[in-house]
């Protein structure tokens, strides 16, 4: 599904226009990335938490030549699955797994 889709999904499930939707979207993603930016830890119940990790300097190779190369320490975003909703997909594999055996 691209973003496209998940606005069309939006309108109908809310009853609102693609419109409203799409900036609803957007609004959203706005409001994620400045929270992340600024270090703060979003938690919706039930979807997941989007945070900031600090990733550590390590030491890594140039897949062409095999030189040593240093990268550097940095902050990335990350994404974890909530409860309900890895139970959900998990749910809904094993029903689709079960439908296929009968």
């Amino acid at each position: 599904m691209n973003k496209e889709e998940l606005i069309k999904q939006i309108s109908t499930k809310a009853k609102v226009s693609q419109k409203e939707a799409g900036e609803c979207l957007n609004a959203t993603i706005e409001a994620i990335s400045v929270a992340l930016s600024k270090g703060d830890k979003i938690t919706l119940v039930g979807f997941g938490t989007f945070q900031v990790r600090q990733r550590a300097a390590r030491e890594g190779r140039n897949p062409r030549t095999g030189a040593v190369l240093k990268i550097p320490a940095k902050k990335s975003p990350v994404w974890t699955a909530g409860k309900t909703l890895k139970e959900r997909v998990e749910g809904g594999s094993k029903k689709k797994v079960a439908a296929k055996k009968k």
